[in-house]
């Protein structure tokens, strides 16, 4: 895990989504910025062409959005990105957040789970199931992870402030991974080890959302639409660890294309 460095006025809430009073028509450039929840890495075909190791799927909610709404979009989201990769370079990769140009009307941003070693620890808790598998060890994060997302969740929204004045932002939350309570054959772990995920999911949502309000810009808060479609559930918009003939699934614990279509639905629903 890297380290981190460091509107709109009203908004209404309604089914789910934050969205403002007086939304304008939306056309022009599209920039989506994230991690592999942004990216859909196994989600139909790849959107690059060779593919990447942004993993980036041409049905992503971002692809689906542009498509549906005409918009012209840039999708920099990266698998495995941290919310330093959107502030600063990763490797070959410009920061995210370069993209974003003067005018852009339309940035999302699904970022902040890889700082807080989320889905490893989902994967490290769950490679046991595996016969032979050589796991990871699950390492929960401390305050200083959380200060240190929320930081820059902050630094981020003024620095595309500073490219793009007029585009709307929107943070869109991380699906629910886990269900509610317990597990299932899809998310073999202890119980102890799914609690621990879920507060940390419950804290990156609770995160991202105060951040959203204080810097008064949109959150889609997808995580609450999502509780009955984690990787448990009978119509899961999440894979879990094993797929249902108990093998390991392609891409674990990252949203299906039904997943992505609900998000792009969503996004959809708020920027119209």
């Amino acid at each position: 895990m890297r380290s981190v460095r460091s509107g709109l006025c009203c908004l209404v809430i309604t089914a789910g989504l934050a969205m403002p009073v007086h939304a304008a028509p939306l056309s022009g450039r599209y920039v989506a910025m994230g991690s592999s929840y942004a990216a859909g890495p196994g989600v139909t075909v790849p959107a690059d062409q060779p593919p990447t190791r942004c993993a980036r799927s041409k049905d992503n909610y971002a692809h689906q959005v542009a498509r549906r709404l005409g918009l012209e979009l840039t999708d920099v989201s990266c698998s495995g990105a941290t919310t330093d990769d959107v502030l600063g370079p990763w490797h070959e990769l410009p920061a995210q957040v370069a993209a974003v140009t003067q005018d852009t009307r339309l940035v999302t941003l699904t970022i902040g789970g890889n700082d807080l070693n989320y889905v490893g620890n989902l994967n490290a808790a769950s490679c046991r199931a595996m016969p032979a598998a050589v796991c990871q060890a699950v390492q929960p994060p401390d305050e200083t992870h959380y200060a240190a997302v929320e930081r820059a969740l902050h630094a981020i929204v003024a620095a595309i402030r500073t490219r793009a004045p007029q585009a709307r932002i929107v943070f869109v939350e991380y699906p629910a991974v886990l269900p509610e309570r317990g597990v299932c054959a899809a998310t073999p772990m202890t119980g102890d080890e799914a609690e621990m995920l879920r507060a940390t999911a419950a804290r990156l949502v609770a995160m991202t959302d105060r951040v959203a309000e204080a810097e008064k810009v949109e959150v889609l808060r997808f995580s609450v639409h999502s509780k009955d479609h984690d990787a448990c559930a009978a119509d899961p918009w999440m894979a879990g660890y094993l797929d249902a003939s108990g093998q390991r699934a392609r891409v674990p614990y990252h949203p299906n294309l039904e997943g992505m279509t609900a998000v792009a639905d969503d996004l959809v629903a708020l920027l119209e």
